[in-house]
């Protein structure tokens, strides 16, 4: 299984799609940093969730998985992989952990990144800002989102081959069609994985996340739990998948 594991995360950390990906990532995040820290005034009760979470990689690290398990059908390079690990199921675990690592360590250099910045920010305009401890423990929630979405994202990856079909689905999924679950069935919408469970782990408030005020999200251990089953159902259903497919 290690072996498997390096081979994936050099290919991942090899492709242009993943650079350029972990660019705009970047990006996108000193941004809305910066746009937070210079436009409010965040309440040392709120800025660590205002400022501190500006992590955009949980996003981009979904659409990377979809891209580099779909890739392996669109490009045909699936058959050489298997070559190499024939055993399919031990092929798609590989997968899934390096994309779930690859999430983690993302999302901690970019937090990282972000917490230099907005407490430089902060400091400057004599803005509140958190104890090193808060924000250590917040930087350590955004990777663990990253690295369960990561999980996730391959997992949902597996089901579909066609690239943009799987990419675009979801995106619905995360955009549409979990917004709308949750609007007609508010009995559920604690164990929306993109928007609920996201939240519970990153220990931010029901209303940041488009919840009503009050609204009671999971314990943090419970979300984490819930997102593992979230992983483990598409992954399961795309192990048998790629156990009946045929690879031409």
């Amino acid at each position: 299984m290690i072996p498997l594991l390096r081979a994936e995360l050099i290919k991942l950390r090899t492709t242009r799609t993943f650079l350029a990906l972990t660019g705009v990532a970047v990006g996108t995040s000193l941004l809305i940093c910066v746009l937070v820290s210079l436009l409010s005034e965040p309440t040392q009760e709120s800025v660590l969730s205002d400022v501190f979470t500006a992590d955009t990689s949980a996003v981009f690290i979904v659409i990377l998985a979809i891209v580099g398990i779909t890739g392996e059908w669109r490009h045909r390079t699936i058959t050489s992989s298997l070559l190499a690990a024939p055993d399919r199921l031990r092929f798609l675990l590989a997968k899934t952990l390096a994309f779930a690592a690859a999430g983690l360590v993302l999302s901690l250099l970019i937090s990282i990144a972000v917490a230099i910045v907005g407490m430089i920010i902060l400091s400057a305009r004599d803005l509140p800002t958190p104890s090193v401890g808060d924000l250590i423990g917040q930087i350590i929630r955004n990777a663990e989102v990253a690295g369960l979405l990561g999980g996730f994202g391959l997992a949902l990856g597996s089901l579909v081959r066609n690239q943009p079909v799987a990419i675009v689905g979801v995106l619905l999924l995360a955009f549409a069609i979990e917004p709308t679950v949750v609007a007609l069935a508010p009995d559920v919408r604690r164990f929306a994985p993109f928007s609920a469970l996201s939240g519970s782990i990153q220990e931010i408030s029901a209303s940041d996340v488009g919840f009503e005020e009050g609204t009671q999200l999971l314990p943090r251990g419970v979300a984490v739990l819930a997102m593992l089953a979230w992983i483990a159902v598409p992954f399961a259903a795309g192990a048998v998948l790629l156990r009946r497919r045929d690879l031409n």
